[in-house]
C-alpha cells in the first residue's frame, strides 16, 4: 500500500455496523428511534433545570451539562452512521472524519470529568451537609464545569493535531461506524510513537484522575455511612446518589469494554461500542428522572403549565 499524506487523502470508508442487508431497514429504524430518545430525553432535562427554580442548585446546574455533552456526544457519529446505512454510502470525507474524531474525543472526555465533579458535589453533600452551601458556591461550580470544557478543548486538540501530522495509506478502510483515534492510527503509515506515548501519559491522566477521584468520592461516603449505619441514612445516600452511581458504574463499564477488552472489530467490540455512543447517552435522562422526585414534580409543572395553555 503507498502512503499518502492528509493534504492528498481525500476519503475514508467506514466500513460500519455489520448488517445484513435484509435487516438494514430495522436496524435503521431502531437507531433513529434510539437517537431522537436521545435528544428529546436530554433536552427535556435541560429545560426542566432551566425553568424550574427548584432546580436551580450545583447538582442539577451539573446535570444539565452532562445532559448537553450526552446530545452532543450521540450527535457526533450516530446522524453519520443513519445517513450511511439509509443512502448505501459508506465514505467519509478526510476533513469530516477529523472533525468527527475531534468532537468524539471532546465530548467523550467532558462526560468523564463532570461525572467526577457531579461525584465530588454528591460527597460535599453528604460528608459535609452543613457546609454545602459554602462550599458548593456558584462561582465554584462555574469554575468546574469550564475548567472541565476548557480542559477537554484542549485535550482534543492535542491528539487531533498529532493525529493530522501523520501519513496514511491509499484506500485506507476504518473498521468501525465512526472514526476512531485508536482505528486511524492502525492505518497510519507513520511513526506513530509519539501518539502512542501522549495516550498513555496525558490520555491516561484524563482518564484515570476523575475515575480516582469518583472512587475517592465513593469511598469516603461509604465510610461516613458505615460509622453511623442506620436504614434513614442509607436510604437518603442512595436516593442522592444511586443515580449517579449508575451512570458511572455504565460508562466506565461500557468505555473498559470498548478501549481495554476489545482486541478486534467482533460481535462483542460492536456491543460495546453501540452501547457506549448510541445506548449510555439515551439512558441517562431515564435514570435520573425515574427515580427523582424533583425531576418528576418539575415535569408534571410543565405539563400542567402546557395543559393549560392549551385550554386557554
Amino acid at each position: 500500500m503507498r502512503p499518502e499524506n492528509q493534504s492528498s487523502l481525500s476519503e475514508f470508508v467506514l466500513l460500519g455496523l455489520p448488517i445484513n442487508p435484509g435487516q438494514q431497514s430495522v436496524f435503521f429504524a431502531l437507531f433513529l428511534g434510539m437517537y431522537l430518545t436521545t435528544v428529546l430525553g436530554n433536552l427535556l432535562i435541560i429545560l426542566l433545570i432551566r425553568l424550574d427554580s427548584r432546580l436551580h442548585t450545583p447538582m442539577y446546574f451539573f446535570l444539565s451539562h452532562l445532559a448537553l455533552t450526552d446530545v452532543s456526544f450521540s450527535s457526533v457519529t450516530v446522524p453519520k452512521m443513519l445517513m450511511n446505512m439509509q443512502n448505501h454510502h459508506f465514505f467519509i470525507s478526510y476533513p469530516g472524519c477529523i472533525s468527527q474524531l475531534y468532537f468524539y474525543i471532546f465530548f467523550g472526555c467532558t462526560d468523564n470529568l463532570l461525572l467526577a465533579v457531579m461525584a465530588y458535589d454528591r460527597y460535599v453533600a453528604i460528608c459535609h451537609p452543613l457546609h454545602y452551601n459554602t462550599i458548593m458556591r456558584e462561582e465554584l461550580c462555574v469554575l468546574l464545569v469550564a475548567a472541565s470544557w476548557i480542559t477537554t478543548c484542549a485535550h482534543a486538540l492535542l491528539h487531533t493535531i498529532l493525529l493530522v501530522r501523520l501519513s496514511f495509506c491509499a484506500d485506507a478502510v476504518i473498521t468501525h461506524f465512526f472514526c476512531d483515534l485508536t482505528v486511524l492510527l492502525k492505518l497510519s503509515c507513520s511513526d506513530i510513537s509519539l501518539n502512542k506515548l501522549v495516550i498513555f501519559t496525558e490520555g491516561g491522566m484524563l482518564l484515570f484522575l476523575p475515575l480516582a477521584i469518583v472512587l475517592g468520592s465513593y469511598i469516603h461516603i461509604g465510610t461516613i455511612i458505615l460509622k453511623a449505619p442506620s436504614t434513614k441514612r442509607l436510604l437518603k445516600a442512595f436516593s442522592t446518589c444511586g443515580s449517579h452511581l449508575l451512570v458511572v458504574s455504565f460508562y466506565y463499564g461500557t468505555l473498559v469494554g470498548v478501549y481495554f477488552l476489545s482486541s478486534s472489530w467482533d460481535s462483542k467490540d460492536i456491543i460495546a461500542s453501540v452501547m457506549y455512543t448510541v445506548v449510555a447517552p439515551m439512558l441517562n435522562p431515564f435514570i435520573y428522572s425515574l427515580r427523582n422526585r424533583d425531576i418528576k414534580q418539575a415535569l408534571e409543572c410543565l405539563s400542567f403549565g402546557l395543559k393549560k395553555l392549551i385550554c386557554q
